[in-house]
């Protein structure tokens, strides 16, 4: 079991995405992404947000509001893996160059009109909805071939 982070930064009607075509052997290559990655031992979703958001793109968040929670069934290597969604209005810093792609501030309206993994397509509208989504999103072969999304409110 994997868990893991999502974060969307946002500002002026825009959110900060990477286009992951760096990394070996990368299972999101191609794809854009929300900032994020791997827990370490011991850390909060937080703590791993943070860390992850500052060593992808530079910057530091400073107050995160927690909009989701994602179970990905035997996403990689027949691993399940959790993420928590976040979005981050405050933020400080300059982009810095990143390892893993490059990084671009997107219209949040041409957001799904990007190479997303499938499922991205259908909770990244609830980034904008009020409340706490919950979600399933099954996929084999790189393909989504099961969802369930809740929306609280």
């Amino acid at each position: 079991m994997k868990l893991a982070t999502l974060c969307y930064l946002r500002k002026e009607g825009k959110t900060l995405m990477i286009h992951r075509i760096k990394k070996q052997n990368d299972i999101h290559a191609g794809k854009w992404n929300g900032l994020g990655g791997k827990f370490e031992p011991g850390e909060t979703p937080e703590e791993c947000v943070r860390r992850e958001v500052y060593e992808e793109a530079g910057i530091r968040v400073k107050r995160l509001q927690l909009k989701g929670f994602l179970t990905f069934p035997k996403f990689a290597k027949d691993e399940d893996w959790y993420a928590f969604v976040f979005v981050c209005e405050e933020f400080e810093g300059e982009i810095a160059d990143s390892l893993e792609g490059n990084l671009a501030w997107i219209e949040n309206d041409k957001l799904l009109e990007l190479p997303l993994w499938e499922g991205d397509r259908l909770f990244l509208p609830l980034l904008d909805q009020p409340g706490f989504f919950t979600g399933k999103l099954v996929y084999q072969d790189g393909k989504l071939v099961e969802h369930e999304l809740t929306q609280y409110s």
